[in-house]
């Protein structure tokens, strides 16, 4: 399922890309394939808690599908000028961050995703939702793109804040983790 989300990534862009953006079919092609991937997500992890098949590469390669869709969701979107790159760049810069650090903190423990990550996607999922859809085909356009603009905001915001969060974890993690205590024990051993 992760794999086949890597996969939907390209489709995605490619649907939303078609016409600049500009036909309302590829704007709902792209958006049912964006909520397909991001169930997959949810079902993916089901399936690995239900049947304990939670691995290592799946730790890893998990959070690189999700980061795969929402990045280009947001990339997509700013293309297309539905959304400010400033967001864009922040989403990306946070995402590539933290996946960086994760693969430096990870001889000393895996962090799990947190209340804070967990609910950064859901809004990031819900602000692409909504900008997906095309407003002009709607019934009050100008309603509907409130919305979904106060969805980003609360995304981003959530972007940042659950950002820091992880951070702060991380070096906790590398300060408490059982090798970072051996090698204190061994720097004060005569």
């Amino acid at each position: 399922l992760t794999l086949g989300r890597i996969l939907l990534v390209p489709v995605f862009g490619a649907l939303l890309l078609t016409a600049g953006g500009a036909t309302a079919a590829y704007r709902y092609a792209a958006l049912g394939v964006f909520l397909a991937a991001m169930a997959t997500d949810r079902l993916d992890g089901e399936l690995a808690r239900r049947h304990s098949l939670i691995t290592n590469v799946g730790k890893i390669l998990d959070p690189i599908a999700d980061k795969a869709l929402l990045g280009m969701a947001f990339v997509g979107l700013s293309l297309i000028d539905l959304v400010p790159w400033w967001v864009t760049e922040v989403v990306l810069v946070r995402e590539i961050g933290i996946t960086a650090v994760r693969f430096v903190v990870i001889r000393h423990g895996v962090i799990p995703a947190g209340r804070g990550g967990k609910l950064k996607t859901l809004l990031q999922t819900i602000a692409v939702t909504l900008l997906l859809l095309p407003h002009w085909q709607l019934p009050a356009p100008q309603a509907w793109r409130l919305c979904a603009d106060l969805a980003l905001g609360a995304a981003v915001l959530m972007t940042v804040v659950s950002g820091v969060d992880y951070l702060l974890q991380a070096h906790r993690l590398r300060s408490t983790s059982p090798r970072a205590l051996a090698r204190e024990a061994q720097k004060e051993s005569p």
